[in-house]
């Protein structure tokens, strides 16, 4: 007996080229090219996510870095410091309250030196 499979491959066409709607040129309505469009556009924002957080917390150091330069103490110092008074605050909320709040980060800075 022949099996019809026409759904099923219908289906999956359609998905794929809904995930390929709004890229350029053939990849938006070819199969094969959107197939590798496709394919390859989970590759790239797999490994960007990964890199997003890599860029985020340089940009972290760099805040907390900075804030701590106008105190008259280093980075690196001012991270050894809080380690050693058992502060836990880790770099993102570090570097929002060196952004946002630079009282509160100043006092911060005072209380560990």
């Amino acid at each position: 007996m022949r099996v019809k499979r026409g759904t099923t491959h219908v289906k999956r066409r359609r998905n794929l080229l809904k995930q390929a709607k709004g890229f350029k040129w053939g990849r938006k309505n070819k199969i094969k090219q959107a197939k590798i469009a496709v394919t390859k556009s989970g590759v790239h924002a797999h490994r960007d996510r990964r890199k997003k957080k890599r860029d985020r917390r340089g940009l972290q150091q760099v805040r907390i870095g900075a804030a701590a330069r106008t105190q008259g103490v280093s980075y690196s110092r001012l991270m050894g410091a809080l380690s050693k008074k058992k502060i836990i605050l880790d770099r993102k909320v570090l570097a929002n309250i060196a952004n946002d709040y630079p009282a509160v980060f100043n006092a911060l800075v005072k209380s560990v030196q």
